[in-house]
């Protein structure tokens, strides 16, 4: 079988974490160069993948034609740029998110793409979490009836800035309405398409903090509102889910298990039960069923992030299409401009006809 060679540009926690692990596990995929600036980077790539070649830069990936994919692991405001550059250069692309800082920038890559006949694919990681797929399986079993309102949290607790972040600074694509936002945006529209409205309420809370630490924003639907928080202040677990339906409600406390395993250094072709939470952080639901009160909890679904690169995989080789697709991205993005807009003229904002893909 002729593998798909992968150029990974970034090495830091993105590449460390999220994508270098992950993509070993993919039988199609080849990690052939990686970027690497500082020493402890280079160390550890050789340690952990002695075969992947090290690159002092971006151009030693976009200039080797044997290179068939591009992985974008860096700063937010290097998506942009360096996407377009590797599609330019003829190679596949996946952009960790956000998947890019403007609605321009994703329609002019989108473009680019299609012009060239390449695959370009979001990080949209968190669709493949245990937490998500249980929450995805119990709206769609239907026991919760009509849903009315859903509560989707992502959140820290750090009470200080972390020295020397470009996350900590008020960048393009910096804060968190931009690194955490999209996971919980991506997932409301894959469960309830394109909402009508959205209100954003942005704030800057830690002591000398320079770029948003906590969002609440709220999608409006018919009957239905989907209200998205995160914050840097939640020292005390809060639910990862509350969703309230005619026939009662499903709460979800815990996280997803696999990126404690990642940072760990675990590998998921190595672990059999990878994926699969602790019994202690199954979800709760509370319902009447046929005039019953029923109480139960429901075993949480197997979360695997190689399924996102099984499927870019498959996609190059053109026998699917993309789970989580360019234009679904972009849409994030619009949303996200939106909750800025909403912020600054304190209103609801109407979506219109400004998305694309739902």
């Amino acid at each position: 079988m002729k593998k798909i060679r992968v150029g990974l540009i970034g090495f830091g926690i993105s590449g460390q974490v999220f994508h270098a692990p992950v993509m070993r596990s993919i039988a199609e995929l080849d990690l052939v160069k990686v970027t690497a600036r500082k020493a402890d980077q280079q160390s550890l790539l050789k340690e952990r993948y002695p075969q992947a070649e090290l690159a002092l830069s971006a151009d030693d990936i976009f200039n080797d034609a044997t290179i068939d994919l591009v992985v974008v692991a860096t700063s937010n405001e290097m998506h942009y740029p360096f996407a377009k550059r590797a599609l330019e250069s003829g190679k596949h692309v996946v952009v960790e998110k956000p998947f890019t800082n403007s609605v321009e920038q994703a329609d002019e890559l989108i473009a680019l793409a299609k012009e060239k006949n390449l695959i370009l694919a979001p990080y949209h990681n968190l669709r493949f979490n245990s937490d998500y797929r249980t929450l995805e399986k119990v709206i769609k079993s239907g026991r919760l009836g009509r849903i009315v309102n859903l509560e989707s949290r992502f959140d820290r607790f750090r009470n200080y800035l972390r020295p020397n972040a470009w996350r900590e600074e008020n960048l393009p694509g910096s804060g968190i309405f931009y690194d955490l936002g999209p996971h919980l945006i991506d997932q409301a529209l894959q469960l309830f398409g394109k909402p009508h409205a959205v209100f954003a309420d942005l704030a800057v809370q830690r002591d000398h903090a320079k770029t948003i630490d906590n969002f609440d924003c709220l999608l409006y639907y018919d009957n239905l509102r989907v209200s998205l928080k995160g914050s840097m202040l939640a020292k005390e677990p809060t639910p990862r889910y509350r969703v309230f339906g005619m026939n009662g409600n499903f709460v979800k406390y815990g996280v997803d298990p696999q990126e404690a395993l990642l940072r760990d250094g675990k590998f998921p072709d190595e672990d059999p039960t990878w994926g699969q939470e602790d019994p202690s952080l199954y979800g709760k639901l509370n319902i009447v069923e046929q005039g019953n009160d029923i109480e139960e909890m429901i075993p949480s679904e197997i979360g695997s992030y190689p399924d996102f690169y099984q499927n870019v995989a498959d996609s190059i080789l053109g026998k699917t299409t993309l789970i989580a697709s360019a234009e679904q991205a972009r849409d994030v993005i619009k949303i996200i401009e939106l909750g800025y807009q909403s912020q600054l003229e304190r209103r609801v904002v109407s979506i219109e006809n400004t998305l694309i893909a739902y």
